[in-house]
């Protein structure tokens, strides 16, 4: 039979309110009976239900993540790590998936808010800076946390990294082997993190004297299929550059498909970097220099500002991110 709250309270030989308390991980609880409490439960394999739960309290225990992302990298990385914060307070994670061109978005979530009851919202780019959306969020009072935002930072707890700093540490490092042709090929235009890579891409350049050329800067979608598409057009230019930096490992990837694919070495021909250092990214061939953006340590961050935040705060936090130096990159010939 299923163990029950009154069974771990005998086992454990404390009361009901103490286990209760364990459970939703209050103070005022001793390490020693915690402990206690905590390896009851563990060998009853008990589990609270959620129905009761709500029923004692006005939490729902659940707390939703809405993302909408091509690298399935990233939807992975931020489901983790917002699942292994919330199994920490018992609280569930729903994952619902949007479409961020749908007119349909705000309404959408308007619904899933009105319908289930929910804790919170974790909130992951675009949608994170989409004004409609904010303002339904707040209309109904619904505590949301924001991932990335660029808009209105007083407005809710978030979490980012400095993508502007990022992408001019990536553009340094290029400068720094000797090249200075670099083709820069950005991301959608609807995540604000593709505005801030570029303008961070720039100053580097600028830092360095030298001329953003417009013929080197090429506009992708975050996926394979447009890194590829991209990097052949920078390629075909009749002075191509020496080295070519995409705004994701999946674009970088679709880069060093098409370099391959015109008999181009790398990086001994050009060099080629990317930006999130997923799994894909130490798999290719070669290998990618690209940026890490710890994407599981921004999630559970989120996560935690969400379940243990000050409700009226606007606690921001910056995650810091990290330059991976792999085989992609080199000095150019010459």
């Amino acid at each position: 039979m299923r163990a029950t709250i009154k069974d771990v309270s005998r086992e454990a030989g404390v009361s009901i309110k103490t286990v209760s308390r364990v459970l939703n991980n209050e103070r005022y609880v001793g390490a020693a009976t915690r402990e206690k409490v905590l390896a009851v439960v563990e060998r009853l394999n008990f589990r609270p239900s959620m129905a009761a739960r709500t029923l004692a309290g006005s939490r729902s225990y659940q707390v939703a993540l809405i993302c909408d992302n091509p690298s399935p990298y990233y939807v992975y990385e931020m489901q983790v790590g917002i699942r292994e914060r919330c199994e920490r307070d018992g609280v569930r994670m729903l994952a619902q998936p949007y479409d961020r061109e749908s007119p349909q978005l705000e309404r959408d979530i308007g619904a899933l808010i009105d319908t289930m009851p929910l804790d919170g919202l974790i909130l992951t780019p675009p949608v994170t800076d989409y004004p409609a959306v904010l303002a339904r969020l707040a209309e109904r009072g619904m505590r949301f946390v924001r991932v990335s935002p660029s808009t209105e930072p007083m407005l809710s707890p978030s979490v980012h990294i400095d993508n502007h700093a990022a992408a001019a540490e990536m553009a340094r490092h290029l400068i720094g082997l000797g090249h200075r042709r670099i083709g820069f090929i950005a991301g959608h235009p609807s995540y604000a993190a593709s505005g801030q890579r570029l303008a961070g891409f720039a100053a580097a350049l600028a830092e360095a004297g030298i001329a953003v050329d417009a013929a080197l800067l090429r506009t992708g979608t975050y996926d394979f299929q447009s890194g590829a598409a991209e990097a052949d057009a920078l390629l075909s230019l009749a002075e191509p550059p020496t080295a070519i930096f995409a705004s994701s490992d999946d674009m970088a990837a679709g880069a060093l498909a098409t370099a391959h694919r015109r008999g181009l070495r790398v990086p001994d021909d050009v060099s080629i970097a990317g930006f999130d250092d997923t799994a894909l990214a130490s798999v290719v061939w070669p290998a990618l220099t690209t940026i890490r953006q710890p994407v599981r340590e921004m999630a559970s961050n989120a996560a935690d500002l969400l379940l243990s935040g000050d409700p009226a705060s606007s606690e921001r936090r910056t995650i810091a991110h990290m330059l991976v130096v792999r085989q992609s990159t080199a000095a150019p010939r010459g």
